[in-house]
Formats: C-alpha cells, sequence, structure tokens
C-alpha cells in the first residue's frame, strides 16, 4: 500500500464562498475586520492570513454544502463551525502549494465520511516534524478504503474545519 496520496485539499469553493461573504450558514451577517496580527487559516485560498488584510470569521456547515450537491443526506452528522476567510473575492490556492496549515507539531484529525455522509471514522494525527508526510499517509490509508468518500482535515485543538479533501481521480 502507497504511504502518501496524490489527492489534494480543497478551499471553499468560490460560489458558497460568495455567499457566506452575505449570510453565513447560520444565518448571520458577514462582518469584515482587518486582521491586526496575521496567521488565521484563511479556507478560500488555503494560506494564513497576512497582518492587516480583511477577513471574516463566519459559520460554515461543509458537510452540508457537500451533501447538498451529491444528494446525501448527513442526518444529525451535519455541522457548522468557525472559518476564517478573505472579506472580498481572491485569487484562491495557489497551484501546488501542497497541503496547508501543516504547522510542525500541531494535532490535526483526519475525519472520514462515506457517500450518505455518515462518519467512518477518523485518525488523530500529531504533525511532528514531517506535516505533510503525517497527513499524506493518513489520506492514503484512508482512500485505501473504498467506502470513504472524503476526509475532512480539522485542528484537534479548536475543532474547526481546515480543508476537505477527496479522492484523487484513478489514472488507467
Amino acid at each position: 500500500m502507497a504511504t502518501t496520496t496524490t489527492a489534494s485539499a480543497l478551499p471553499i469553493d468560490p460560489s458558497a464562498l460568495a455567499g457566506l461573504r452575505r449570510s453565513d450558514d447560520a444565518g448571520r451577517p458577514c462582518l469584515p475586520y482587518e486582521d491586526p496580527r496575521g496567521g488565521a487559516p484563511l479556507r478560500c485560498c488555503l494560506r494564513r492570513s497576512r497582518a492587516g488584510e480583511r477577513v471574516a470569521l463566519v459559520s460554515y456547515a461543509p458537510l452540508r454544502r457537500w451533501a447538498a450537491l451529491s444528494g446525501a443526506d448527513p442526518g444529525a452528522y451535519d455541522e457548522q463551525g468557525p472559518v476564517f476567510v478573505h472579506a472580498d473575492a481572491c485569487a484562491g490556492p495557489r497551484a501546488g502549494g501542497g497541503l496547508p496549515f501543516g504547522t510542525p507539531g500541531a494535532l490535526r484529525v483526519a475525519r472520514r465520511y462515506d457517500a450518505g455522509g455518515r462518519i467512518l471514522g477518523g485518525r488523530m494525527l500529531s504533525l511532528g516534524e514531517d506535516p505533510d508526510g503525517v497527513v499524506g499517509r493518513a489520506l492514503a490509508e484512508a482512500f485505501a478504503d473504498p467506502e470513504v468518500a472524503l476526509v475532512h482535515v480539522r485542528a484537534v485543538e479548536y475543532g474547526c474545519f481546515l480543508y476537505e479533501v477527496r479522492p484523487a481521480p484513478c489514472r488507467p
């Protein structure tokens, strides 16, 4: 079995971002502000904010939005939580940016979901000194199970959704 995966992190979809910048998934209006220090994990472009950038903290329901597109019904697994985004449209993630938010020593969880939106399990990750390797191996392990339709990577400390990963397309 391979120890890494070619699947990549997905930012929040631009059409969803447009809506979140008006009203978030909890129905609250978007309230942009200037980030005084920087460092907020931006889910629109999968990088950390810079001091002085206009950002917003919004409530986001990633599984609900995926389910609406896929026809799944996540039931009680539908949850929402806080995410940072640019207050205005941005260029999105840079090509070949790797796996984001890989701070050495950080704690993450890779939560697996099936095609119906049900949790299949998860794995606690201590990123250590090789964050991309640790997450890459966990994703390879997750997608080795044919029942896994997507994985959400979350920060353990705050429980925040960081990004979604779907299996890489098979190549003949």
